[in-house]
């Protein structure tokens, strides 16, 4: 088996993993691992931009209330300081990068609003945001003669002490078993540090904003390695997809509400937000996406709409040139400039994840993580719109100062096992596993959605249990493939989401239930600890 020695393994190419990558490589060698093509990601699908206080007016204080009141009271208040206070910095580095932030007439970057913020503070490049940014990070790394770029590597579990010989404790973390998807053999990668950056697990609903690719790896490989993960309850559903037959995860981005965009009811035209909340288009995302969910079933509707039309065409062009081009191809066949788009709630971001400090530290000796794959205490109860790339930033930079100021406190990597395939067999029942996967993202769209009862949830976490035995008795007898491979992890993530929203009896945030409708006094995380 082949055996890649780095002194970091970063598993991960967006982003948090790429931040972490270039502020790691003036003295350390890293890898950074991707499951696909190194762009994939969630990071280049952001439209909207990045949220941070730049302009007189705006301050700290007002960014930090801003992100504890959409977070419903749950947000760890010394996170939200420590992302808020690094944020302008971290715009800096970006610009430094070449990342081609849109100027503003009297001020150097315009700035846009969006829901839940109280004032203008979100920088953007038009409305393709994350692309920009993630063709900065990955040219810098590719450039730089410190860092290896990986791709096509399917990540299947952590290194642990469990894995190594002659004794190697069990409270450490020293890299990944992955397998190549190109030659099909599993491949280790070993270093003192592992850097988790793999995302979120919004593919668990049958409708997504999120890349194929968003399975929640990271936060199943960390719980099964012995991490605790906390709030995977709180499952944000943005509120504006794309409603289409053929086209199924295209995001239209918070922003078009932030400039005007309307929510309407199709052949009446009435708006309904003003019903819901005084913020009307620009309430949190949660907000938004109920009153679009309680509106769908009221009149038995299949979608919304978001109208921008009644803006001057030109300002709508310039500020949303991705979205207009992409809806007006033929496929589609949508002038933005004249007409409404077809919307409905889609998963869209996990809030919850993996517990780490303010270093990005876990609870494994050598094991780091930052992004989506965390629960920081930033977001809270619910994702502040913008916040997201944000915390990306931050948490890849302060993981790789931690690691560089620490360095000769982690230990060496052991002497590790290869990878056992003496026991298995080819699989001639790849059926198994695509039946499972479409299982698990329609019980989870059913039962598991906006909105929620205890009933439901239960009748979830035994679909759950039953396909967990039937897909680690399909890992035990078959050599892995990167489809069994996502397959195991949603179904333990998903276990790890319906058991949490289980615990949690109220309604806060994002997480609504029918039979607990009123929010407690008290704001308490929902922290899961793995047998052991």
């Amino acid at each position: 088996m082949a055996n890649h020695r780095h002194d970091v393994i970063v598993i991960g190419s967006g982003a948090a993993g790429l931040s972490a990558a270039l502020n790691l490589a003036s003295h350390l060698k890293v890898a950074v691992l991707a499951k696909g093509a190194l762009s994939e990601g969630s990071t280049a699908r952001a439209q909207g931009g990045i949220a941070a206080v730049l302009e007189p007016g705006d301050t700290f204080e007002s960014h930090i209330e801003d992100t504890m009141i959409a977070g419903a009271g749950l947000n760890n208040r010394r996170t939200v300081e420590f992302v808020v206070e690094n944020a302008p910095a971290a715009i800096e580095q970006l610009a430094a990068l070449g990342v081609p932030f849109n100027p503003g007439e009297s001020e150097r970057w315009h700035l846009t609003r969006e829901g839940g913020h109280s004032h203008r503070r979100i920088v953007h490049v038009a409305d393709a945001t994350g692309w920009a940014v993630q063709e900065a990070l990955e040219k810098a790394a590719a450039e730089h003669p410190n860092i290896t770029l990986v791709p096509d590597m399917a990540a299947i579990d952590l290194v642990t002490g469990r894995h190594g010989e002659n004794g190697a404790r069990e409270d450490c973390v020293w890299g990944v078993y992955a397998v190549n998807r190109r030659s099909g053999r599993v491949e280790l990668f070993t270093g003192r540090a592992t850097v988790l950056a793999t995302g979120g697990a919004s593919r668990a609903w049958l409708y997504s904003t999120n890349p194929r690719g968003s399975t929640g790896d990271g936060i199943a490989m960390a719980w099964r390695a012995g991490c605790r993960v906390s709030n995977m309850e709180f499952n944000q559903f943005h509120p504006t997809c794309l409603y289409h037959h053929d086209v199924k995860n295209f995001l239209v981005t918070e922003a078009m509400r932030g400039e005007g965009g309307h929510l309407k009811i199709p052949g009446t035209g009435h708006r309904f937000m003003p019903e819901f909340d005084p913020r009307e288009e620009l309430a949190p995302r949660d907000v938004v996406a109920r009153a679009i969910d309680h509106e769908l079933k009221r009149l038995g509707l299949d979608y919304v709409h978001l109208d921008i039309s009644h803006r001057d065409p030109e300002f709508v062009l310039t500020h949303f040139p991705t979205i207009a081009e992409r809806l007006a191809r033929p496929d589609i066949g949508i002038d933005i400039t004249r007409e409404p788009i077809p919307v409905v709630p889609a998963a869209h971001y996990t809030c919850g994840g993996v517990v780490v400090d303010l270093d990005g530290r876990t609870d494994l000796q050598g094991l780091y993580a930052a992004g989506e794959v965390t629960q920081s205490g930033l977001h809270g109860a619910n994702r502040m719109a913008s916040n997201s790339l944000l915390e990306c930033l931050v948490f890849g930079l302060a993981a790789a100062r931690h690691i560089n100021a620490n360095w000769d406190d982690l230990p060496l990597p052991p002497a590790i096992r290869p990878w056992d395939e003496s026991r298995v067999t080819d699989s001639d029942e790849e059926v198994v596993v695509h039946h499972n996967w479409r299982e698990i993202r329609r019980f989870m769209w059913d039962y598991v959605g906006i909105v929620r009862t205890t009933k439901r949830l239960e009748r979830a976490l035994h679909r759950v249990d039953l396909l967990r035995r039937e897909t680690e008795d399909y890992y035990g007898n078959f050599r892995v493939t990167p489809d069994l491979i996502e397959l195991r992890n949603l179904v333990e993530v998903s276990g790890l989401i319906v058991r949490s929203a289980l615990a949690r009896k109220e309604s806060r945030g994002l997480h609504y239930t029918l039979d607990y409708p009123d929010m407690l006094p008290d704001a308490v995380d929902t922290i899961l600890t793995p047998e052991g």
